[in-house]
């Protein structure tokens, strides 16, 4: 038998193994799946990564507010947020004055200040392109709010625009009170007004009328630049026998004797109570009248005669009858008016309350509650109550 060849095995074959050398299945298996849980995030990752985008969405809203902030900022520094001009004609009603002096630049600041136009710049631009020379007269105007500057322009220089003379005159006002607000709306001398009082028949007051109290009717004035005192006077005494004609008053003298309650319920009642205050001193002006012997009592005609306004009376001066509007010592209707009453306070006088009432109180001037009774014991009551009231008020308050 011949030798046997020696083998060494070709590398074609490959490299022989152990078991020792190779790897169990489940090794395998066991680190394919550790690769995919290294490559999966954790909660504690997918925590933080929340927490990253929730902070960064909060920083860019924040960054985007003061972005939109600063923006903002610089158009009201630069004036681009405000409103140049109002649209249209506006609404409402307002008195406008102008005074002497006022030029357009001045008008336009007080326009805008009073919310007529949007804004005095514009005012001043559109007076230059559109007054084609013409001037804003002095005076007082009725205008309206929020108008644009062209229809402003056109109120005070056109003919709905025609300067006034403009005069609030408030009810319960006294005569004296009145020629101020005259004087200092129009500027015609006080002396002009008072030497008119001095002769009331010239406007068709009866011969009882003292002077022109009463009859200088209360309301909004305009009047035009050119009336006089003596025309004011006329136009304000008309419009009070308007107002008694209107209540059914056409007697001169009894048209007087109304004038005068009046004025008394004008002073001493809340409009709620005119007509309760006017049946009271209805009861006390009765023939019949035991209760207070026909004096109406009132400390608005006293102190109209002591030349003051006040709630304050003396003993002497409540017993003073020199004194001719002094209704504590003389019983009756004192000489005449002692301000000027509304209409409302003239309807009530025509057309008093029914009611067994002689006194009343108010016993609260800020509330205005008034108090009425008809024994001199219940209203004994309620002057302790307003003594009361008057007690915890600032000193003068009730003087």
């Amino acid at each position: 038998m011949g030798a046997e060849p020696d083998y060494e095995p070709s590398a074609h074959h490959g490299t022989e193994y152990s078991a020792e050398d190779t790897p169990p299945v489940a090794e395998f298996f066991d680190d394919e799946q550790e690769t995919r849980r290294s490559r999966r995030p954790t909660r504690e990752k997918q925590r933080r990564r929340r927490r990253r985008t929730i902070v960064m969405f909060v920083v860019l809203v924040f960054f985007a507010g003061v972005v939109f902030g600063l923006t903002m900022f610089l158009r009201d520094l630069l004036g681009m947020n405000e409103i140049k001009d109002y649209e249209g004609a506006g609404t409402g009603s307002v008195s406008f004055t102008v005074a002497e002096g006022d030029g357009p630049m001045v008008i336009g600041t007080k326009l805008e200040t009073e919310d007529i136009i949007a804004t005095s710049k514009e005012f001043v631009n559109t007076f230059a392109e559109e007054s084609a020379g013409r001037e804003i007269q002095p005076g007082s105007y009725e205008m309206k709010q929020q108008m644009s500057s062209s229809a402003a322009l056109e109120a005070l220089l056109g003919e709905e625009g025609t300067a006034v003379h403009y005069a609030a005159v408030a009810r319960d006002l006294r005569q004296n009170e009145v020629f101020d607000i005259l004087t200092e709306s129009t500027g015609i001398p006080r002396t002009e007004f008072e030497a008119l009082a001095q002769n009331p028949g010239a406007f068709g007051l009866p011969p009882e009328a003292v002077s022109l109290e009463g009859y200088l009717h209360p309301g909004e004035y305009r009047f035009p630049l050119e009336q006089d005192a003596t025309s004011i006077v006329t136009e304000m005494v008309d419009n009070t026998f308007a107002t008694l004609e209107e209540a059914g008053i056409t007697d001169p003298a009894e048209q007087y004797r109304i004038l005068t309650k009046a004025s008394i319920i004008q002073a001493e009642a809340g409009e709620a109570d005119y007509a309760t205050v006017a049946g009271s001193i209805q009861n006390r002006l009765r023939a019949d009248n035991v209760e207070t012997s026909g004096l109406i009592q009132s400390d608005a005609t006293v102190t109209y005669g002591l030349n003051r306004k006040s709630y304050d009376l003396t003993p002497e001066e409540k017993a003073d009858k020199s004194n001719p509007y002094n209704t504590y010592a003389n019983p009756g209707l004192p000489v005449g008016p002692i301000g000027s009453p509304s209409k409302e306070a003239i309807d009530a006088a025509a057309n008093p309350a029914d009611v067994p009432y002689y006194y009343w109180v108010t016993v609260n001037l800020d509330t205005g509650q008034t108090e009425f009774s008809s024994t001199l014991a219940e209203h004994a009551k309620y002057v302790l109550q307003y003594q009361e009231w008057c007690g915890k008020q600032e000193p003068g308050r009730c003087g």
